[in-house]
């Protein structure tokens, strides 16, 4: 079954580069950005990192969480953080089980060879803990801007 806006979000419970579990369901009465991403330090994921790295005030003036999710581990996501500055957390998915239930998971293509990964997914997750926007094409150098000029519109 796809998920629709309007469906509630999975719940989850994941590990952030710290070791701490953050939870959807304690983020309740917030609105919540959750993206999914290949991998840290590649040159795509960089660029959207960034790019929620640079809007980050913008989102917390709104009052909306923005969580990063890879398959990626803490030590990985903890020198990608640093190395760019990122504000915000990244968590670890390491067996891909959330981005599976996010329907983020899946059979790639690269350079004439498949594999498993990660797909550029986001999803705006309301303050009730439902889904509000799904982002199935994503264009890393301009995705934060564009998620911060929808806000208001759903």
């Amino acid at each position: 079954m796809t998920l629709q806006p309007g469906d509630v979000a999975p719940d989850f419970s994941l590990p952030d580069a710290g070791g701490n579990a953050v939870r959807l369901a304690d983020l309740r009465g917030k609105r919540v950005v959750l993206y999914f991403y290949p991998r840290d330090n590649t040159p795509g994921c960089t660029k959207e990192a960034c790019g929620f790295r640079d809007a980050h005030s913008n989102y917390q003036a709104q009052d909306v969480v923005v969580l990063g999710i890879s398959t990626d581990d803490a030590k990985s996501h903890t020198k990608f953080a640093q190395k760019f500055q990122l504000p915000f957390p990244l968590l670890c998915d390491l067996d891909a089980k959330v981005a599976t239930a996010y329907e983020s998971y899946g059979l790639k293509k690269f350079m004439g060879k498949e594999f498993m990964g990660v797909h550029r997914t986001t999803f705006v997750i309301g303050a009730d803990g439902r889904i509000e926007k799904i982002y199935r094409k994503v264009k890393p150098e301009s995705h934060a801007a564009q998620i911060l000029a929808d806000l208001g519109q759903f």
